[in-house]
């Protein structure tokens, strides 16, 4: 068999685009409309998708209010109320919830998506994320943000607190015995009893062990920090490379530390993040894709860039090079890669600005048959395991991937033509694991 395609669906929200909710024909409210969202991820499922990802953010985006009244990002679902909404509408397709290390507490997150992934029957997934906008901390009795390496040391702890839960009891410790009255044998029950640097947890959970042994494990994090513990934890990368060369170094290094930590290379999937515009013809995909950038307001520009470098963009000279800037507490693999573009095309402000308004990372723009050659070259050359699809509007963007691209990547062999199993380890090729605590 040929080397098998991975596709996630980036759906919250249900465009990066800054503009996609304007664009002629779009359900400018998919966001906070769950009859929308059902028909949306019914699509996807009907397109054999591995998982439906939700981003998510504690707190209005970072920007001045001139760019905030442009944004469809200020309401949305919170993500386990919705995936468990959307369990109960599909049977197949992987749930992707974002939850943070940052400012909840690890038996909260681990009681979450164990009922996540039973309600599902077995098709949660978490997305680890350290939190990074400044504003959220606001939102939690904070008035600074937890520096950039301690939110990884802590997120590192904070995994191992919430996997030890899951495994509080063995597969087997359900006996409900009505005759004798005995509910669960208590020989088959883990107390964790975690003291740490950052958590004291006792346990255990109170819920069995997940459908899966565990929801899969997403990290989006790019830099040396995020890099480091995707190779020890993750078992899906969110990457962020914008060209093949890219992606194929963020390949190698994740492979690498993956080795020299033991761990085989099928563990861990990397799914890039890529924008797409599909059209019947390549002409029609590019008109596609300029009106879509016709429709990002200038007032949204600069703040997206401002958000994104982790500075205030406003203070710099819109028409020179990007000065030279400090670090970051922000995103700071976000931060490096507009830089590198900013550096290797000897771009303005304004024109980065303009840029990232409009979506700046990897794209595909292009007939059908152009996007799979672009999705396989990927594949094939290891810049990738698959994608992490971003839509260019809702729902025309959806309904022409699933319509018009599926086919043509089924066609070629090298994406599935039915789903093979039922949970979301079984789409990836991920094994159970086993419980930590119980043989």
């Amino acid at each position: 068999m040929s080397q098998q395609l991975h596709l996630g669906a980036f759906m919250r929200p249900v465009g990066i685009h800054t503009a996609w909710w304007r664009y002629p024909g779009a359900w400018a409210d998919a966001n906070f409309n769950l009859d929308h969202l059902v028909q949306l991820i019914q699509t996807l499922e009907r397109g054999r998708f591995d998982a439906f990802f939700m981003a998510d953010h504690l707190g209005v985006l970072n920007m001045g209010m001139d760019a905030l009244k442009r944004s469809a990002t200020v309401t949305s679902f919170e993500p386990f109320t919705l995936l468990s909404a959307l369990s109960m509408v599909t049977s197949r397709i992987g749930l992707v919830a974002t939850a943070s290390t940052t400012f909840d507490a690890p038996f909260h997150i681990a009681r979450r998506f164990a009922s996540l992934d039973h309600l599902s029957k077995g098709r949660a997934g978490w997305n680890i994320v350290t939190t990074s906008n400044p504003e959220s901390a606001l939102n939690f009795g904070g008035e600074d943000q937890m520096e950039h390496d301690e939110r990884y040391r802590r997120a590192r702890e904070f995994h191992d607190v919430v996997t030890g839960l899951w495994d509080s009891f063995a597969d087997d410790a359900w006996i409900r015995d009505q005759e004798s009255g005995v509910f669960f044998d208590p020989q088959k029950m883990h107390r964790l009893d975690h003291q740490g640097e950052y958590f004291a947890v006792r346990g255990p959970l109170n819920i069995a062990r997940p459908v899966q042994g565990r929801p899969v494990i997403v990290q989006a994090g790019a830099s040396e920090a995020g890099r480091q513990l995707a190779a020890e934890t993750a078992e899906v990368i969110f990457g962020s490379a914008r060209t093949l060369k890219d992606g194929q170094e963020f390949y190698a290094d994740i492979h690498k530390r993956m080795a020299a930590l033991g761990r085989a290379d099928d563990t861990l999937k990397i799914l890039p993040a890529a924008f797409v515009v599909v059209g019947r013809t390549h002409a029609e995909a590019l008109e596609k894709k300029q009106r879509l950038d016709a429709l990002v307001h200038p007032d949204s520009a600069l703040p997206n860039l401002s958000m994104r470098l982790g500075v205030d963009a406003s203070r710099f000279d819109l028409d020179a090079p990007l000065p030279e800037l400090p670090p970051t507490n922000a995103s700071q693999s976000a931060q490096a890669q507009l830089v590198k573009m900013a550096r290797e095309q000897n771009l303005t402000v304004r024109q980065l600005a303009q840029y990232v308004g409009a979506y700046g990372g990897l794209s595909f723009v292009g007939t059908p048959g152009e996007i799979a050659d672009g999705m396989q070259e990927w594949l094939e050359s290891k810049g990738s395991d698959g994608f992490n699809v971003m839509f260019n509007t809702v729902p025309e963007g959806v309904n022409d991937f699933v319509n018009l691209v599926v086919p043509e990547l089924t066609r070629r062999g090298i994406y599935r033509d039915t789903y093979a199993g039922t949970t979301l380890r079984e789409h990836l090729g991920l094994a159970r694991p086993a419980n930590q605590f119980f043989s």
